[in-house]
């Protein structure tokens, strides 16, 4: 079986208990403002431009078929309605500017690099962990990688935005001991306004994968100015506090602009480039609000 990855990040501590190997498949139904991860949202292989290692030696301008790549005084530009991704300015490239994004993977690879480190899995209580993107829109290949690590005794977490089919949610759940799953906003217009998509597929997706009986996080982006408001925390709260004890806590997402430089690499713009940090007294208040409806919160460090 294969699938579409964007990475595979080895010895993460930040995905789930212990120390873990996190698969990030390509692909999302989603386009969040605050999206750290731009690149995964096509769900093929696209050719990115890291600009930091580019020359300027324009082999990638002489190699494009289509005249999709230019040179500009701020480098290498590619118009994407030109670009059909035959990937000739990669091969062209000597420094590795211009690179694929984006991989078809066999679930037999993924396995490989998995169980390179099972006996850190063991040693810390870790496991594997699939993200996205979103994983489902990949929902067979993300089972199939969950049912293999049953197999060998590895601990799964599925990371999802909980966008898709119950048939999917299904699939995919089967093999998860463990569900991270977002929550964007409380609101079905302002979380159709920051996402692209309603909230109501989300809401009723993680219901279902509580009546499973997934052990669940669930995480909130907090991002200033768009759903830190006392009335979207307080709305939090109140539907959290309705779903019972298979949600183990919410973790709160600081926003962060990690991100932001991927955007140029795919030549985007990031939409949230003036946006402000969260203040402490902020994720105090985020913390205290949800945490009064009697639900266990943290604030992440990262």
């Amino acid at each position: 079986m294969e699938g579409t990855i964007f990475n595979i990040q080895r010895y993460s501590l930040d995905d789930g208990p212990g120390m873990r190997t996190t698969v990030f498949v390509k692909g999302c139904p989603l386009k969040c403002l605050w999206c750290s991860n731009p690149e995964s949202q096509d769900p093929h292989p696209i050719v990115s431009n890291r600009y930091t290692a580019c020359k300027s030696c324009g082999k990638c301008v002489s190699s494009c078929p289509n005249g999709a790549i230019t040179m500009s005084d701020d480098g290498v530009e590619i118009d994407r309605e030109k670009c059909v991704g035959c990937g000739a300015c990669v091969d062209a490239c000597f420094y590795d500017a211009m690179h694929w994004t984006g991989e078809v993977i066999t679930v037999d690879k993924v396995m490989k690099t998995i169980l390179r480190d099972k006996l850190y899995y063991e040693n810390s209580g870790g496991g594997v962990t699939c993200s996205g993107g979103e994983i489902l829109m990949q929902p067979e290949f993300v089972a199939e990688i969950f049912r293999r690590c049953h197999e060998e005794g590895i601990h799964t977490n599925a990371d999802t935005c909980g966008f898709g089919t119950e048939e999917a949610v299904r699939t995919v759940m089967e093999y998860a001991d463990l569900c991270y799953f977002d929550i964007k906003h409380m609101d079905p217009e302002k979380h159709r306004e920051y996402t692209g998509v309603s909230n109501e597929i989300i809401l009723r997706n993680l219901r279902l994968v509580l009546s499973l009986g997934v052990k669940t996080v669930i995480r909130v982006p907090l991002i200033p100015e768009h759903n830190a408001d006392e009335e979207n925390l307080h709305a939090l709260g109140r539907f959290v506090s309705t779903l019972g004890e298979k949600v183990d806590h919410v973790c709160f997402l600081p926003y962060h602009v990690f991100g932001e430089n991927k955007y140029k690499m795919i030549g985007w713009t990031y939409p949230l480039h003036d946006l402000r940090k969260l203040t402490e007294e902020e994720k105090k208040a985020a913390m205290d609000i949800v945490g009064s409806y009697g639900v266990k919160c943290r604030m992440s460090e990262h």
